[in-house]
């Protein structure tokens, strides 16, 4: 009879098992969530020196790695003190549940005594010894065999185990989506610091008569127009991300005489945008601040985008108060609502008596002369980019809904993705080709968002479709706002470093390894900028 009921425990302890092994793995998940969503709150990534930091990862990489051989080997004490914890954990829930607190206790001490084993291995690089493991394995297999008998109601324990595993999964999608509500909120947040830069350098405009009378002398300067000048426009209203995209370009450049800036932004940020530029001397490059506003051509007759951005229902999509929360909170960013970011649509006819220009985002830093960008031959093409599509998911299909016919039957779903934000555009070519009317007509097409999303890539990747001259991928290194493993030698050998993503070098969620390429073209000195950062 003892036999039988032993032959009867055995698969159902089997199916026991197997529900404790999944909440052990969803605990572990999320736990690591909620450390990752704690770290990224609470610690500053410039507590420590970046030499140091890296030491410690190298050194615990190097130790993580021969502990993990260890714990995985089948003759190790470690694994077999890792199973027994792993199965101890689950019975002091069940304990728990059972107001077995006695017992939940006991257990508890077992397991503390097993990690206190685990983590001395981990430390030292030295695996577990047989006389430290083997008292604390048998009574754990004791305690466990005596739960297991206790708890003799496995049709309970399982609806128990069941219970758990939904809230931990409850608990696991939460913290998920809470995250990357504060990465975005936090992506989207203007620091106090720069917000008093603007106010300050908007009211020197409002004060200074001599800013207003040498902006309007340097509207007519000729080199605007000088089609023997190296040409690069910036759409922004950040003035301080602005002002190191054209400071290391000019720092960067064999000949920074020759370079002519071409600068469009808000109404709100235009005379701070303004005062910066004409109070900062930059090697004798020349400087031209634009207000959008005054493009009255730019309207929602002209332009599919603009009558799309004053539709009330997209206005409701991001502002209004019932939001349906199936939507991505990156989708709903309002930069997407900012004419500035189509603004690279209309570049001919921003300039329409230049030839060439390199566009360039506000959230990159040059580090050597892109002049030579201007002798490329682009064999006829409009845009040269540099390729994403290294990883599969850089294609086409990504971006675009190729289940449409009208996208289906005119693109290939595996062409090659690019990235927009460091790009040389051959204008003579561009109103050759009417890319802008293209750019115009998908907009038409996707005013209901059933070909792509949001963002300005979808719509580039038809409108450039066969118009597109791959770079060298050293003139464009992107990630450096999300990506924390990128190749040091590749940072070194690019001629831009991009810091797409949330984690932008003027936040305090900016990869901190990364951050002293931006700040090293920061004037810290300006008066401005120390009276800010101090109050």
């Amino acid at each position: 009879m003892r036999r039988r009921a032993a032959e009867y425990r055995r698969p159902v302890r089997r199916r026991l098992s197997y529900w404790i092994w999944l909440l052990l793995a969803l605990s572990s998940i999320l736990g690591l969530l909620l450390f990752l969503l704690q770290h990224n709150h609470r610690q500053d990534p410039d507590d420590y020196p970046s030499l140091e930091r890296d030491a410690r990862v190298e050194h615990f990489a190097k130790e993580s790695l021969n502990f993990t051989e260890e714990i995985t080997s089948v003759k190790s004490f470690s694994r077999q003190l890792a199973e027994q914890m792993t199965l101890a954990k689950a019975y002091v829930v069940i304990a728990k549940e059972h107001n077995n607190l006695h017992l939940a206790w006991q257990l508890s001490k077992k397991i503390r005594g097993c990690q206190l084993l685990l983590s001395n291995a981990a430390m030292t690089g030295e695996p577990v010894k047989q006389e430290d493991a083997e008292p604390i394995i048998k009574s754990l297999s004791s305690l466990i065999f005596k739960a297991q008998d206790i708890h003799y109601d496995i049709a309970t324990t399982i609806v128990t185990m069941k219970s758990h595993i939904q809230a931990l999964e409850e608990r696991a999608n939460a913290a998920t989506v809470q995250s990357t509500m504060f990465g975005q909120i936090a992506a989207e947040a203007l620091p106090k610091s720069l917000h008093c830069v603007n106010v300050k350098l908007m009211t020197d405009w409002l004060k200074k008569p001599s800013l207003q009378v040498l902006s309007d002398e340097r509207k007519n300067s000729p080199r605007l127009m000088d089609n023997n000048l190296y040409h690069f426009c910036i759409f922004s209203d950040n003035v301080l991300a602005t002002s190191v995209v054209v400071n290391s370009t000019v720092s960067n450049a064999d000949h920074p005489k020759q370079l002519v800036f071409h600068i469009v932004t808000d109404g709100v940020n235009y005379g701070a945008m303004q005062a910066w530029f004409l109070s900062n001397d930059l090697k004798g490059a020349t400087i031209e601040v634009q207000n959008i506003k005054e493009f009255r051509w730019l309207n929602a007759t002209y332009s599919p985008i603009v009558k799309q951005l004053l539709n009330p229902d997209s206005r409701t999509f991001y502002f209004g108060v019932y939001q349906d929360v199936n939507v991505e909170p990156k989708l709903r960013n309002p930069k997407y609502l900012s004419l500035l970011n189509h603004l690279r649509f209309y570049i001919p006819e921003i300039y329409p008596q230049l030839e060439k220009v390199v566009f360039l985002d506000d959230d990159l830093v040059v580090q050597k002369d892109l002049t030579p960008l201007f002798s490329l031959d682009l064999h006829g093409n409009v845009n040269g980019a540099v390729e994403t599509c290294l990883e599969a998911f850089h294609r086409y299909y990504k971006y675009l809904n190729f289940s449409n016919s009208i996208i289906s039957s005119k693109f290939d779903p595996q062409a090659c993705a690019w990235a927009f934000g460091m790009n040389i555009f051959d204008l003579v070519a561009w109103r050759k080709a009417n890319v802008t009317a293209r750019y115009h007509y998908w907009q038409e097409q996707n005013a209901d968002g059933t070909l792509w999303k949001l963002g300005t890539l979808p719509p580039a990747l038809l409108s450039f479709y066969g118009l597109t001259e791959p770079l060298d991928r050293r003139w464009h290194v992107l990630g450096l706002g999300y990506d924390l493993n990128i190749d040091n030698r590749l940072i070194d050998s690019a001629a831009v470093v991009h810091f797409n993503g949330n984690m932008k070098p003027w936040l305090k969620i900016a990869i901190g390894r990364y951050k002293p390429l931006w700040d090293r073209y920061i004037n810290q000195s300006h008066p401005y900028l120390e009276d800010c950062v101090t109050s």
